[in-house]
């Protein structure tokens, strides 16, 4: 049996991130912190989060511009988590 070990070449690889928007129990607690917070604690809450997530996503090698847009979506899922939670105190006025 010949020896094709030598023959192989290196294959490029990509990394594939699961997206943040879809990682459920991440976008509940955040939406769930957001909730109870108010003012600045919300701000500085959310944008640690962010900048937190962002760099993960760096240090994984993911790039630039697909962290951003993770971090969009991911706002996104959390917006919609936020209108969710308080459908109800909408619905009472």
């Amino acid at each position: 049996m010949p020896n094709t070990a030598a023959k192989l070449e290196p294959v490029a690889s990509t990394l594939a991130f699961f997206p943040l928007a879809s990682r459920r129990d991440l976008v509940r607690s955040a939406a769930v912190t957001l909730d109870r917070l108010q003012g600045n604690d919300a701000t500085v809450y959310w944008r640690a989060t962010c900048r937190q997530l962002g760099a993960e996503l760096l240090d994984l090698g993911c790039p630039e511009d697909v962290m951003r847009d993770e971090i969009m979506s991911f706002q996104d899922a959390v917006q919609m988590e936020l209108m969710w939670l308080n459908r109800d105190k909408e619905a009472r006025g």
